[in-house]
Protein backbone atom coordinates (compact mmCIF):
# COMPACT_ATOMS: atom_id res chain seq x y z
CA UNK A 1 0.00 0.00 0.00
CA UNK A 2 1.65 3.58 -1.08
CA UNK A 3 2.10 6.31 1.58
CA UNK A 4 -0.81 8.11 0.14
CA UNK A 5 -3.19 5.47 0.29
CA UNK A 6 -2.41 4.99 4.01
CA UNK A 7 -2.35 8.86 4.59
CA UNK A 8 -6.07 8.80 3.10
CA UNK A 9 -7.31 5.85 5.53
CA UNK A 10 -5.46 7.55 8.26
CA UNK A 11 -7.92 10.77 7.65
CA UNK A 12 -10.76 8.89 6.78
CA UNK A 13 -10.90 7.15 10.10
CA UNK A 14 -10.07 10.65 11.77
CA UNK A 15 -12.92 12.17 9.73
CA UNK A 16 -15.26 9.27 10.47
CA UNK A 17 -14.53 9.72 14.39
CA UNK A 18 -15.04 13.04 14.75
CA UNK A 19 -18.18 12.51 12.58
CA UNK A 20 -19.27 9.96 15.39
CA UNK A 21 -18.40 12.11 17.91
CA UNK A 22 -20.63 14.84 16.69
CA UNK A 23 -23.48 12.48 15.59
CA UNK A 24 -23.47 11.42 19.53
CA UNK A 25 -23.49 14.82 20.90
CA UNK A 26 -26.30 15.94 18.16
CA UNK A 27 -28.35 12.99 19.70
CA UNK A 28 -28.14 13.15 23.42
CA UNK A 29 -27.66 16.90 23.46
CA UNK A 30 -30.31 18.48 21.19
CA UNK A 31 -32.91 15.78 21.58
CA UNK A 32 -33.89 16.66 25.71
CA UNK A 33 -33.44 20.61 23.84
CA UNK A 34 -35.90 19.17 21.30
CA UNK A 35 -38.52 17.83 23.86
CA UNK A 36 -38.17 20.85 26.67
CA UNK A 37 -37.85 23.47 24.30
CA UNK A 38 -34.60 24.92 25.93
CA UNK A 39 -31.66 24.94 23.19
CA UNK A 40 -28.56 24.51 24.94
CA UNK A 41 -26.18 26.05 22.53
CA UNK A 42 -28.28 29.38 22.50
CA UNK A 43 -27.90 29.97 25.86
CA UNK A 44 -24.94 27.89 27.17
CA UNK A 45 -23.61 27.74 30.88
CA UNK A 46 -21.90 30.72 31.60
CA UNK A 47 -17.98 31.04 31.80
CA UNK A 48 -17.19 30.98 35.96
CA UNK A 49 -13.44 32.55 35.30
CA UNK A 50 -14.28 34.56 32.50
CA UNK A 51 -13.28 37.97 34.15
CA UNK A 52 -10.14 36.34 34.98
CA UNK A 53 -9.67 35.81 31.24
CA UNK A 54 -10.41 39.46 30.13
CA UNK A 55 -7.53 40.63 32.18
CA UNK A 56 -5.31 38.74 30.08
CA UNK A 57 -5.70 41.24 27.60
CA UNK A 58 -4.50 44.23 29.90
CA UNK A 59 -1.97 42.75 32.05
CA UNK A 60 -0.54 39.91 30.06
CA UNK A 61 0.56 37.01 32.04
CA UNK A 62 3.22 36.83 34.48
CA UNK A 63 5.54 34.32 34.32
CA UNK A 64 8.16 32.37 37.02
CA UNK A 65 11.75 32.90 35.94
CA UNK A 66 10.72 35.62 33.17
CA UNK A 67 10.50 38.98 33.21
CA UNK A 68 8.02 41.46 31.36
CA UNK A 69 9.92 44.06 29.30
CA UNK A 70 7.21 45.23 27.83
CA UNK A 71 3.03 44.58 27.42
CA UNK A 72 0.16 46.07 25.34
CA UNK A 73 -3.03 45.17 23.95
CA UNK A 74 -3.23 45.12 20.15
CA UNK A 75 -5.53 45.02 17.57
CA UNK A 76 -4.59 41.63 15.23
CA UNK A 77 -7.04 40.90 12.93
CA UNK A 78 -10.42 41.57 14.93
CA UNK A 79 -9.46 40.49 18.04
CA UNK A 80 -7.56 42.56 20.35
CA UNK A 81 -4.78 40.43 22.04
CA UNK A 82 -2.19 40.50 24.82
CA UNK A 83 1.02 41.12 23.15
CA UNK A 84 4.38 40.58 25.78
CA UNK A 85 7.63 40.66 25.32
CA UNK A 86 9.93 38.56 27.69
CA UNK A 87 13.71 38.42 28.85
CA UNK A 88 14.67 35.19 31.03
CA UNK A 89 16.13 36.52 34.45
CA UNK A 90 20.00 35.54 34.33
CA UNK A 91 19.80 35.07 30.74
CA UNK A 92 19.90 37.37 27.38
CA UNK A 93 17.03 34.49 25.87
CA UNK A 94 13.96 36.76 25.33
CA UNK A 95 9.98 35.72 23.53
CA UNK A 96 7.32 37.28 22.45
CA UNK A 97 4.01 36.19 23.91
CA UNK A 98 0.47 36.74 21.97
CA UNK A 99 -2.37 35.63 23.81
CA UNK A 100 -5.86 35.86 22.77
CA UNK A 101 -8.11 34.49 25.62
CA UNK A 102 -11.55 33.67 25.39
CA UNK A 103 -14.16 36.54 25.41
CA UNK A 104 -17.97 35.35 26.23
CA UNK A 105 -19.73 32.19 26.51
CA UNK A 106 -20.18 32.33 22.73
CA UNK A 107 -16.94 33.06 21.93
CA UNK A 108 -15.25 30.07 20.27
CA UNK A 109 -11.57 29.91 18.26
CA UNK A 110 -11.80 30.62 14.73
CA UNK A 111 -8.75 31.70 12.29
CA UNK A 112 -6.20 33.10 15.26
CA UNK A 113 -2.81 31.52 13.10
CA UNK A 114 -3.83 33.17 10.18
CA UNK A 115 -4.55 36.32 11.67
CA UNK A 116 -0.85 36.03 13.41
CA UNK A 117 0.45 35.28 10.04
CA UNK A 118 -1.46 38.86 8.66
CA UNK A 119 0.35 40.53 11.66
CA UNK A 120 3.29 39.03 11.06
CA UNK A 121 4.07 40.23 7.19
CA UNK A 122 2.54 43.93 8.68
CA UNK A 123 4.77 44.00 11.02
CA UNK A 124 7.82 42.65 9.55
CA UNK A 125 7.43 42.68 5.59
CA UNK A 126 7.17 38.56 5.27
CA UNK A 127 5.98 35.29 7.18
CA UNK A 128 7.67 32.62 6.02
CA UNK A 129 7.14 29.38 7.56
CA UNK A 130 9.31 26.48 7.56
CA UNK A 131 10.09 22.85 9.12
CA UNK A 132 6.77 22.80 10.71
CA UNK A 133 6.00 20.06 12.97
CA UNK A 134 3.54 18.71 15.51
CA UNK A 135 4.90 19.13 18.97
CA UNK A 136 3.79 17.81 22.16
CA UNK A 137 4.04 19.71 26.16
CA UNK A 138 3.83 17.67 29.31
CA UNK A 139 2.51 19.33 31.96
CA UNK A 140 2.95 17.52 35.42
CA UNK A 141 0.06 17.73 37.62
CA UNK A 142 -0.39 16.78 41.16
CA UNK A 143 -0.12 13.43 42.85
CA UNK A 144 -3.40 12.78 43.75
CA UNK A 145 -5.00 13.82 40.05
CA UNK A 146 -6.33 11.15 38.43
CA UNK A 147 -4.37 11.79 35.47
CA UNK A 148 -0.87 12.95 36.73
CA UNK A 149 0.39 14.03 33.11
CA UNK A 150 -1.60 16.61 30.72
CA UNK A 151 -0.39 16.41 27.26
CA UNK A 152 -1.05 19.62 24.81
CA UNK A 153 -0.52 19.29 21.30
CA UNK A 154 0.97 22.23 19.28
CA UNK A 155 2.21 23.56 16.39
CA UNK A 156 6.25 24.13 15.79
CA UNK A 157 7.87 25.83 12.79
CA UNK A 158 10.36 28.53 11.80
CA UNK A 159 9.07 31.51 10.54
CA UNK A 160 11.92 34.12 8.71
CA UNK A 161 10.61 37.77 8.18
CA UNK A 162 12.68 40.30 6.71
CA UNK A 163 14.38 41.48 9.52
CA UNK A 164 14.94 38.62 12.03
CA UNK A 165 13.83 34.60 12.53
CA UNK A 166 11.58 33.14 14.45
CA UNK A 167 11.34 29.67 16.32
CA UNK A 168 7.24 29.54 17.02
CA UNK A 169 4.75 27.61 18.65
CA UNK A 170 1.31 27.58 18.49
CA UNK A 171 -1.83 26.16 20.37
CA UNK A 172 -5.49 26.20 21.92
CA UNK A 173 -4.63 26.13 25.65
CA UNK A 174 -7.59 24.26 27.83
CA UNK A 175 -8.20 23.79 31.57
CA UNK A 176 -6.98 20.03 31.45
CA UNK A 177 -5.73 20.13 27.55
CA UNK A 178 -4.65 21.78 24.72
CA UNK A 179 -4.42 21.89 21.05
CA UNK A 180 -3.72 22.99 17.90
CA UNK A 181 -7.53 22.90 16.35
CA UNK A 182 -10.74 24.80 16.62
CA UNK A 183 -12.75 21.27 16.32
CA UNK A 184 -11.04 19.78 19.31
CA UNK A 185 -12.09 22.68 21.57
CA UNK A 186 -15.71 22.21 20.36
CA UNK A 187 -15.54 18.60 21.25
CA UNK A 188 -14.41 18.90 24.60
CA UNK A 189 -16.56 22.31 25.24
CA UNK A 190 -19.33 20.02 23.90
CA UNK A 191 -18.67 17.44 26.44
CA UNK A 192 -18.07 19.91 28.84
CA UNK A 193 -21.31 21.48 28.77
CA UNK A 194 -23.01 18.10 29.38
CA UNK A 195 -21.58 18.68 33.12
CA UNK A 196 -22.81 22.23 33.12
CA UNK A 197 -19.48 24.09 32.59
CA UNK A 198 -17.38 25.11 29.97
CA UNK A 199 -14.14 24.39 27.82
CA UNK A 200 -12.84 28.10 28.30
CA UNK A 201 -9.51 28.74 26.23
CA UNK A 202 -7.02 30.88 25.31
CA UNK A 203 -5.26 31.19 22.31
CA UNK A 204 -1.13 31.07 22.42
CA UNK A 205 1.45 32.02 20.28
CA UNK A 206 4.53 32.34 21.21
CA UNK A 207 8.15 33.71 19.31
CA UNK A 208 11.34 32.96 20.78
CA UNK A 209 14.25 34.92 18.26
CA UNK A 210 16.83 32.58 16.53
CA UNK A 211 19.82 32.08 14.23
CA UNK A 212 18.82 33.65 10.80
CA UNK A 213 17.67 30.73 8.61
CA UNK A 214 18.95 27.83 11.32
CA UNK A 215 17.59 25.16 12.23
CA UNK A 216 14.40 25.22 14.66
CA UNK A 217 15.43 22.23 16.37
CA UNK A 218 17.89 23.52 18.40
CA UNK A 219 15.73 26.10 19.82
CA UNK A 220 13.22 23.29 20.67
CA UNK A 221 14.27 22.82 24.71
CA UNK A 222 14.21 26.72 25.22
CA UNK A 223 10.87 26.57 23.73
CA UNK A 224 8.77 23.45 25.08
CA UNK A 225 10.48 24.92 28.26
CA UNK A 226 8.31 28.08 27.92
CA UNK A 227 5.53 26.59 26.14
CA UNK A 228 4.95 24.19 29.24
CA UNK A 229 5.46 27.08 31.85
CA UNK A 230 2.86 29.13 29.98
CA UNK A 231 0.42 26.06 29.76
CA UNK A 232 0.78 25.25 33.26
CA UNK A 233 0.04 29.09 34.77
CA UNK A 234 -3.01 29.31 32.27
CA UNK A 235 -4.11 26.10 34.33
CA UNK A 236 -3.38 27.15 37.61
CA UNK A 237 -4.83 30.71 37.22
CA UNK A 238 -6.99 32.57 34.16
CA UNK A 239 -8.07 29.03 33.10
CA UNK A 240 -8.60 27.77 36.21
CA UNK A 241 -12.69 27.71 36.97
CA UNK A 242 -13.79 29.17 39.73
CA UNK A 243 -17.07 28.19 41.90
Amino acid sequence: MTFLSNLFKEKHWTYLAVLVILLLLLVTGAAPGYLTGKWQWKQPPPISNLKALREIRAKGLTLDGWKTIEQVEQLIGEHKWSVQLLKQENSENKAILLLLPQNGPKDQPEIEWTDISGWGKFRWGQWNIAQERSAQLNIPQSPDAVNTQITVEARFFRVSTNQETFAVLQWYALPNSGYTSPWRWFVADQLAQWQKHRASWVAVSILVPMEPLGNVETTWPLVKSIGELIQATLMAGPLKPTP
